[in-house]
């Protein structure tokens, strides 16, 4: 694999893609399906090389290209013709720690990149771009029953069933319009540098309403969860448009599948989720 990327790498010097007098490469993960690279110069990083399937190349291009002009998100340069592999800037920073306060990422989060999402033709569907659903509905629906089965016997069953009439609640107020959303917005995919968000990487699609996204961003980490939080971030969101009853159900649901996610593959934040969960159930009206 080394003397391909060292190939790949002296292709695009040639053709002006990159520019690096002499690149150091560094395997930064893999995973079942790819492989990311990252080019430095004099121990500084410039560049991304990440290979994965095809069709998740795909993806990641068509969102970097759509948001072309949001400066928190990764600037495009290059994918594979045979879309074996893309190209894009690195961001400095790291992800997940040293974030602040989550008021002040969550405004940035929304200024700089949920209000630049573009929308999406109306034939479109639903749900994640490998995963397609019938709705919005049915999308959230299955979220929900996924999360159920994660959760066993954390919760009581009454809180399941409370979730469930709150989707039924939510389609009720009608389909809002579809967009391309990144779809994975959680601190893990966040990168401060100096206590400020200074990038969002990884995308994994989903043509949904905004408020997913702000929603996700939100409960994607246990510490202040509460309502004024929630409430400086959203007045500044546009092409969302609800009243705040609706908003405290799209986060109830939210969180009821963070905590799914967080028994599966966090669970050391259970313990703050549960505290948030008795929290935000006391706000949802009957």
């Amino acid at each position: 694999m080394k003397s391909k990327i060292e190939n790949v790498i002296r292709d695009l010097l040639d053709k002006r893609i990159i520019d690096l007098n002499e690149p150091d490469i560094n395997m930064l993960k893999g995973t079942t399906e790819g492989i990311v690279y990252t080019l430095a110069e004099n121990t500084v990083p410039k560049y991304v090389i990440k290979y994965d399937r095809p069709q998740e190349i795909e993806y990641v291009e068509r969102f970097l290209q759509s948001c072309r002009n949001v400066s928190l998100l990764p600037e495009w340069l290059y994918t594979d013709p045979q879309k074996e592999f893309i190209v894009y800037s690195f961001i400095t920073g790291t992800t997940h720690y040293n974030r602040g306060l989550k008021k002040d990422w969550m405004r940035t989060l929304v200024k700089e990149v949920l209000n630049h999402y573009e929308e999406c033709h109306p034939e479109e569907a639903w749900g994640r771009l490998d995963q397609p659903r019938k709705s919005w509905h049915e999308f959230n629906k299955i979220s929900v029953e996924l999360a159920y089965r994660d959760l066993g016997d954390l919760l009581p069953e009454e809180d399941y069933f409370k979730v469930k009439s709150i989707i039924e609640r939510i389609s009720r107020s009608g389909e809002e319009k579809k967009y391309l959303l990144h779809g994975d917005t959680g601190v893990h995919n966040f990168v401060f540098n100096h206590r400020v968000l200074t990038g969002v990487i990884d995308p994994s699609l989903i043509i949904g309403p905004v408020i997913y996204d702000f929603t996700y961003a939100f409960c994607s980490s246990p510490d202040d969860l509460d309502i004024d939080t929630l409430l400086s971030s959203f007045s500044l969101l546009e092409h969302v448009s609800m009243g705040k009853l609706q908003l405290i159900d799209e986060v109830v649901v939210q969180l009821y599948t963070r905590l799914g996610i967080c028994v599966r593959v966090h669970p050391q934040d259970l313990d703050g989720y549960l505290i948030a969960w008795e929290y935000w159930k006391s706000l949802v009206s009957s």
